[in-house]
C-alpha cells in the first residue's frame, strides 16, 4: 500500500481547522496501517489452516555499503600480523602420537627426525560395558552384592549427552532417538523420555533456589515474557534475571496475580498488612469488601485454600473484589519478607510488572515515537528531532550511571522535563510526549540507583533463546515435561553467565558433584565490590 504524504502548508493557511483536518489524516493513516498488519496476520493463518506456507518476510539489511565486512577485517588483521586467518596455536598436551613414514624411501635416504603436525579429533562411538558384580555370602548368610557406578542401563556421558542436545542445541527428541540409534545405542522413544524427565528433582531445587538468592541479594532484576504452549493451549512463560543469573517459570496466565506468585519464590503466603491494605484502596476495593478484611482477626494466610475460604466467609465473591484483594495480601507478605525492600524491577512497560520499585526499559520507551507514522514533512521532522534528543540523553544517563552526582541528577531531571513537555506541531506526537512524561520517576529510576541498567536488554536476549526451542519442539505435553524445559532453560543459562560450561554442569551434576551450587556462586558474585 502506497504510502500518504501530504504536501506542505504554508503557515498563512495552517489554520485550526487545517491542523484538526492533518491530525485526523494522520489518525486514519494510523488505523488503516493496523488494519492491514491484522488483514495480512489473518491471511498468514487462513493459509496455514489450508496447509500452505505463509507469506516470506525479507527484511532490508542494515548493513551500511561502506563498512567492510567481518570477514574483510578479519582478513586485514591477518595479513597485518603475518599469520593466516583461523589458525590459534593449541596449549593442549597431545593424548597420542602416531609415527608415520613417507611412501617409497629411495635407497640411501638419510633419517632427519621428524615434524610434528597437530590434528584435533572427535572421537563419537558407543560403548557397551558390563559390570560384574561380585557377590559375596558373609558369616551369617548373608548376600553381598556390588553396587553398579550408574542407577539404571544407561551412563552418565549418554544422559548428558541427550540433556545438552536437547536442552542447550535444541535437538528434538525424535532426531535425537535416530541419531543415538545410528551409533549403535539400543533405546527406545519411551526410555529417552525418561532419560530427559526423571530423577530431575535435584535439577529443579537448585534452579527454584536461584531465584530466592537473586531476590535476596541482588539490586535489580529484569523481567519479559513470551508465549508457552502446554497441553494443546496457550500459556505463557515469566523471565527474571541480571547479569548473574536467567530463571524461567511457564504458567498459564500472565497476570499481576502471577508475577506475584512467582515473586513469593515458593514460599507462597497472604498477609493482611498496613501495606496490603494501601494496595486495596488504590485500587479501589470497595469499602463493603475492605472493611470486613480490616477487621478480620487472622492476618497469615499459608495456602490458597485457606485464603479463598477467608474471602468467601467475609462476603467477597465478586471475580475483581478477590483478585485486587489476593494482590495486596501478597505484596504484603512479600514486604514482610524483606526481600524486595531495595530491589528494583525493570520491564518494558507490561501491566503485571508495575508493583514495587518499578524502572521502564528506554529502548521501548523510544518505540513508541519510532513507531509514528508522520504524513507530512514537518512532522517527519519533529519525530526525528524528538528521537535523537531521547538518544542524547540516553547516552548522558550512561554516563551518570558511572560517576553519579546530584548535581548531574538534577540537570538530566530538567533535560528530560525540557524534551518531554515540548509541544510540536504534530498532535499524535504530543500526546505520545504526554504519555511518557507522567512515567518520568520510573524512567528516571536510574538517578536514585545507579547500578540499575536502562533497558530489558537481558531478558530480550535470555528469553530469545527459550522462544527458539518452542519454534523447533512446540509445546510441552506434561506438567513435569513443562518443569523440566522450565529447569533446564534456567540452569544453561546461569551456568553460561557464571562463566560455567553447561556440559561440564550436567556430567559434574550426574557424578561427583564437586561444582558449588549455583545460588551459592551467585550470591558470592553479587556480594564481590
Amino acid at each position: 500500500m502506497k504510502k500518504c504524504q501530504l504536501p506542505d502548508i504554508p503557515d498563512s493557511e495552517n489554520t485550526p481547522l487545517v491542523k484538526r483536518l492533518v491530525n485526523i489524516i494522520e489518525q486514519l493513516v494510523e488505523h488503516i496501517e493496523y488494519q492491514q498488519e491484522q488483514i495480512d496476520t489473518l491471511k498468514d493463518e487462513v493459509r496455514v489452516l489450508k496447509g500452505q506456507k505463509k507469506r516470506p518476510k525479507f527484511k532490508p539489511s542494515k548493513r551500511d555499503k561502506d563498512t567492510p565486512s567481518e570477514s574483510d577485517n578479519d582478513a586485514d588483521s591477518a595479513s597485518s600480523s603475518g599469520k593466516k586467518p583461523g589458525r590459534r596455536k593449541s596449549t593442549r598436551p597431545t593424548d597420542r602420537n602416531v609415527r608415520l613414514k613417507p611412501n617409497d624411501i629411495p635407497p640411501g635416504s638419510t633419517f632427519h627426525g621428524v615434524r610434528h603436525f597437530k590434528v584435533q579429533e572427535l572421537v563419537i562411538r558407543s560403548e557397551h560395558i558390563c559390570y560384574e558384580l561380585e557377590r559375596w555370602k558373609t558369616p551369617e548368610g548373608h548376600i553381598m552384592t556390588a553396587r553398579p557406578p550408574v542407577s539404571g542401563h544407561f551412563g552418565h556421558n549418554l544422559i548428558s549427552y541427550a540433556l545438552y542436545q536437547h536442552h542447550h542445541c535444541q535437538v528434538t527428541q525424535p532426531l535425537l532417538l535416530e541419531q543415538l540409534r545410528e551409533w549403535d545405542v539400543q533405546i527406545s522413544s519411551g526410555q529417552l523420555n525418561h532419560l530427559m524427565q526423571a530423577n530431575q528433582e535435584a535439577f529443579c531445587q537448585e534452579k527454584n533456589s536461584l531465584l530466592e538468592t537473586a531476590l535476596a541479594h541482588s539490586d535489580y532484576i529484569t523481567v519479559d515474557d513470551s508465549g508457552a504452549r502446554h497441553k494443546g493451549k496457550n500459556g505463557y512463560v515469566t523471565h527474571m534475571g541480571n547479569k548473574w543469573f536467567g530463571w524461567f517459570c511457564s504458567t498459564p496466565s500472565k497476570s499481576r496475580l502471577n508475577f506475584l506468585t512467582l515473586l513469593c519464590a515458593g514460599e507462597v503466603q497472604y498477609r493482611l498488612s498496613p501495606e496490603a491494605f494501601d494496595y486495596m484502596q488504590q485500587h479501589k476495593l470497595p469499602l463493603g469488601a475492605l472493611t470486613p478484611l480490616e477487621c478480620s482477626a487472622a492476618v497469615v494466610f499459608n495456602s490458597e485454600q485457606a485464603w479463598l475460604k477467608h474471602l468467601a466467609k467475609q462476603g467477597i465473591t465478586h471475580e475483581r473484589h478477590i483478585r485486587i484483594a489476593t494482590e495486596g495480601a501478597l505484596i504484603g507478605h512479600l514486604l514482610h519478607k524483606g526481600d524486595l525492600d531495595n530491589l528494583a524491577i525493570i520491564s518494558d512497560g507490561a501491566g503485571q510488572f508495575a508493583v514495587f520499585e518499578h524502572g521502564l526499559c528506554w529502548v521501548h520507551t523510544e518505540r513508541l515515537i519510532r513507531n509514528l507514522i508522520p504524513v507530512s514533512e514537518q512532522h517527519r521532522q519533529e519525530v526525528d528531532e524528538v528521537i535523537s534528543q531521547i538518544w542524547t540523553l540516553y547516552r548522558k544517563l550512561k554516563d551518570y550511571r558511572l560517576s553519579p552526582t546530584q548535581e548531574k541528577a538534577g540537570a538530566l531531571s530538567d533535560e528530560f522535563d525540557r524534551i518531554f513537555t515540548r509541544k510540536t506541531h504534530y498532535i499524535t506526537l504530543n500526546r505520545k510526549l504526554e504519555k511518557i512524561y507522567a512515567q518520568k520517576n520510573k524512567l528516571l529510576l536510574v538517578l536514585e540507583y545507579p547500578q540499575v541498567p536502562l533497558h530489558t536488554n537481558g531478558s530480550e536476549t535470555d528469553i530469545r533463546d527459550y522462544v527458539k526451542k518452542r519454534k523447533v519442539s512446540g509445546g510441552t505435553r506434561s506438567d513435569y515435561g513443562r518443569q523440566c524445559r522450565d529447569t533446564f532453560a534456567s540452569l544453561k543459562k546461569t551456568c553460561r553467565k557464571l562463566g560455567i560450561s553447561f556440559w561440564t554442569y550436567l556430567q559434574d551434576r550426574l557424578t561427583k558433584n564437586e561444582i558449588p551450587p549455583l545460588a551459592v556462586i551467585m550470591r558470592e558474585k553479587m556480594s564481590a565490590p
